[in-house]
């Protein structure tokens, strides 16, 4: 491989988000390492059990570029129903911070990248007729033995109850599994927004009645829940108990939420909780992973890991794999670095 990591182009954070959708870099011709073993997600064979989460991939030519670098699980930006702007800049903040556990309460803004930072984009979307179009597109065009899964999350409305945003999220998953995806994650978890679409994994009830109303709309299509923080096994055994009956796989951890104060002393976003996304949420990743994991054991249920969380090199894959994991999504370290899937390949032979 004579590839370097700066001949690859990258997500530029320096820009903005629809100029980043805009200037997309063409898949490369590499050679990808074989990983050894018989891998599947969700049932469905890949190469690897390495994947992106929602986040990276905007659009249907990210996803291509992506698995073009050794991905094999590619998850399409969280969509909405209607059409939602990105914040302004920054969307991604590097701070300085060594692991984190969710007790923080402010982090320093640094001007160098190195290893964790604030995300900061509040779920944008473009409207409907654009991804779904965007969703057909790529699925024609991905490879064989990679997986095309889609994020959706419900859009809150005035005056909606736990009802409206469940039909909400159910329609984006159904428009999804329309279009190509061959998996539909639902997002109940940003910190970056304090409306109930970006807490849902915190209200069990709720969480409930939107799983069972996405499962009734998309039938047999294996079914993700993106899920944020959880501190006690209390809180992992009450959402697991709520929403197993309805979902294949849970997808964790997404960031560990704090406040992030600039060089002037002043908090940024307002004084806003931001979502910490890199290396510092690696080790509470992990061990919320090894929760979940024991709890499905004792309930013998059939839900699935993804591991989700700091993750960067082959040593961090295994010990998600051993701590349960039933593959491993990768979105920090492959935006700083698009060779990562490959170096981790490498090693994973």
């Amino acid at each position: 491989m004579t590839t370097t990591q700066s001949e690859l182009a990258r997500y530029d954070n320096s820009k903005t988000y629809d100029w980043n959708y805009e200037i997309v870099p063409e898949p490369v011709d590499l050679d990808l390492p074989v990983v050894v073993g018989n891998w599947d997600f969700m049932g469905v064979p890949v190469g690897s059990p390495l994947g992106i989460p929602a986040g990276p991939l905007l659009n249907g030519k990210w996803v291509l570029y992506y698995a073009s670098l050794g991905f094999d699980v590619l998850t399409y930006k969280t969509v909405r129903s209607v059409h939602r702007d990105c914040y302004d800049l920054p969307n991604l903040q590097p701070v300085e911070t060594d692991s984190l556990h969710g007790d923080e309460e402010v982090l320093p803004a640094i001007d160098t990248m190195k290893g964790s930072w604030a995300v900061s984009f509040g779920m944008p979307s473009k409207s409907p007729e654009i991804w779904r179009k965007d969703i057909e597109w790529t699925r024609k065009r991905l490879p064989k033995n990679k997986v095309l899964s889609v994020s959706v999350v419900g859009t809150i409305q005035e005056g909606w109850g736990v009802d409206e945003l469940a039909a909400d999220y159910a329609q984006c998953a159904k428009w999804a599994v329309e279009s190509g995806a061959g998996t539909v994650e639902t997002n109940f978890s940003c910190p970056n927004v304090s409306t109930r679409d970006g807490q849902l994994y915190q209200e069990h009830g709720a969480a409930e009645v939107v799983a069972r109303t996405v499962r009734e709309a998309i039938g047999q299509t294996p079914y993700i829940i993106k899920v944020g923080h959880v501190s006690t096994s209390e809180e992992a055994e009450s959402l697991l108990r709520h929403v197993a009956p309805y979902a294949d796989g849970l997808a964790m951890t997404n960031s560990v939420a704090t406040k992030v104060r600039g060089s002037e002393g002043k908090n940024l976003f307002e004084g806003q909780c931001r979502g910490i996304c890199g290396i510092a949420t690696l080790a509470e990743s992990l061990r919320q992973t090894a929760t979940f994991h024991d709890l499905i054991q004792k309930k013998n249920c059939k839900v699935k890991l993804i591991g989700v969380g700091g993750a960067s090199t082959a040593e961090d894959v295994r010990a998600y794999l051993d701590r349960g994991a039933h593959a491993v999504h990768i979105a920090t370290a492959a935006m700083v670095d698009p060779l990562t899937a490959i170096r981790i390949r490498e090693k994973l032979q």
